[in-house]
């Protein structure tokens, strides 16, 4: 096979594949129905045509018939009025139009033969185009209901996957919950056992830091406490002092 054979044979391939997905079977049928129809149309044209035909047949017998039995009596009258010559005449017209009778009726025989083929083409016909008929509306019928149990399928899984989708989501909105849970647990552990600085509390430092600074606050406080007390002792003493001095 040369390269042009394969790529037509390729080309017809996709185009029967195109075709194919394209073709909708409720169409296809209802066309194949109406060209049998069509046919059988025909068929009974054929029929009319042929009956007429030999209709007019049957009047051209009747006609030449009555032409034969009227040649025939004026041989007769002829001949007993002693003109042989005009019977003679007569007969020969009347043999002539014995002829003419032969033929049609030939002819009509054959038409008889061919409307009598047309009548049985037309009943096996007409079986045929019923019996398909009923073939197609079952087909479409069983098309229709696969193609809707078809696209309830597509719906399900449709919202089977929407389903699958939110389920994800909700899985990852909880491992974030669970996750924000455990960092601000290790934070909250981190900031009591000193190894975080709490700035939210005053001083900042860790819980040792704090109680140093508290414990060096009360003992400056302490110190600072002595002293004044010293001071103000010591000016009480001088007060003392200057009034026993003068009121020696």
């Amino acid at each position: 096979m040369g390269l042009f054979d394969r790529m037509t044979t390729i080309f017809k391939a996709k185009a029967s594949k195109a075709i194919d997905a394209a073709e909708d079977p409720n169409e296809m049928l209802d066309y194949s129905y109406e060209k049998q129809l069509e046919m059988l149309q025909k068929v009974r044209r054929g029929m009319a045509d042929v009956a007429t035909g030999k209709k007019r047949l049957d009047l051209q017998l009747q006609q030449l018939e009555g032409s034969l039995n009227k040649l025939d009596g004026q041989a007769r009258q002829a001949l007993s009025g002693g003109r042989e010559d005009l019977a003679r005449a007569a007969l020969e017209r009347k043999a002539g139009v014995q002829t003419q009778i032969d033929s049609i009726r030939q002819q009509r025989d054959q038409l008889q033969a061919e409307q009598d083929k047309l009548v049985l083409a037309e009943q096996k016909l007409t079986a045929r185009v019923e019996a398909f008929r009923t073939q197609k509306e079952t087909i479409k019928a069983q098309y229709t209901a696969a193609e809707a149990q078809t696209r309830i399928g597509e719906a399900v899984s449709g919202i089977s996957e929407d389903m699958a989708d939110m389920g994800m989501a909700m899985d990852r909105a909880q491992q974030k919950v669970e996750t924000m849970r455990a960092r601000a647990g290790a934070i909250d552990e981190l900031l009591e056992s000193g190894a975080l600085t709490d700035f939210s509390q005053p001083g900042g430092g860790d819980a040792i830091d704090r109680e140093l600074a508290q414990i060096s606050s009360t003992g400056q406080v302490d110190t600072e406490l002595e002293a004044m007390k010293r001071e103000l002792g010591a000016g009480s003493s001088s007060a003392g002092q200057i009034g026993s001095g003068g009121a020696s």
